[in-house]
């Protein structure tokens, strides 16, 4: 396994990536992954390798460069419950400077710098995110719907709102293979949303599949997050595998 940091220039700064592939002299499809809104650190870094080590080249941005570097707190992970207060507190600057227009930007530029990597299989590529992520993985789907084969999201929020630019008015565009995995305590991903990002997939004949997680909060698959749910985030890894079988290999 092959592992580094890079930086990777946008049209607004420096973005600062982890990047995971197989150390095997092989060429590899890409896959971008898009971060939860806490950021890359250390548990998000052994998710890359894990998809990594499945056979792929992993690119993993830190989407918030702009105000920046990663990691952005000093607490110590896991995260308990009391200490998410001080989080919120920390991460709203970091997250109330972020749009959907700045993430599909810095998309152009992070799959022109998987097509140029040596290591990288030319073909589609795959997207996994979680979190804010789940909302670019369906953006970036639906704007590069030539380059991109599977997207998959969990535990979204934001994702069918009444919002002109709301994710699910652009899944008509999409050619991808795509699933999302909701969680069914997730106070930022109402039932109405849910059904409303079906009913959209659905009518654009999109290829998808959306399953909502039992007993499932918002952050499931975060082991070092207190919403983590064991249950879920063993299902998204077995979703998320053959998705990028069916689509990539």
């Amino acid at each position: 396994m092959k592992t580094l940091m890079t930086d990777i220039k946008t049209q607004d700064g420096v973005c600062d990536a982890f990047v995971a592939y197989p150390d095997d002299g092989k060429q590899h499809p890409a896959v971008l992954f898009y971060m939860d809104a806490i950021g890359p650190r250390d548990y998000l870094y052994e998710m890359a390798k894990k998809i990594a080590e499945r056979g792929y080249y992993v690119l993993q941005p830190n989407m918030f460069y702009r105000v920046k570097k990663a990691p952005y707190f000093d607490m110590k992970f896991p995260l308990g419950a009391a200490d998410l207060p001080k989080l919120w507190e920390k991460l709203g600057p970091l997250f109330q400077s972020f749009t959907p227009e700045q993430g599909m930007k810095d998309a152009q530029v992070f799959l022109d710098f998987l097509g140029k990597q040596k290591e990288v299989r030319p073909g589609k590529i795959g997207i996994t995110g979680y979190c804010m992520g789940a909302g670019l993985a369906l953006r970036t789907a639906a704007l590069f719907p030539d380059r991109v084969g599977a997207a998959a999201g969990f535990h979204g929020a934001r994702l069918a709102t009444d919002a002109p630019d709301s994710p699910h008015r652009l899944v008509g565009k999409i050619k991808a293979e795509v699933y999302v995995g909701h969680a069914d305590k997730d106070q930022h991903n109402p039932p109405e949303q849910i059904e409303l990002l079906e009913k959209a997939l659905s009518q654009a004949g999109v290829r998808h599949e959306t399953e909502v997680y039992p007993g499932a909060m918002h952050g499931y698959t975060m082991a070092d997050l207190p919403a983590y749910n064991e249950a879920g985030a063993k299902r998204h890894w077995e979703k998320l595998f053959p998705l990028f079988e069916r689509n990539l290999n």
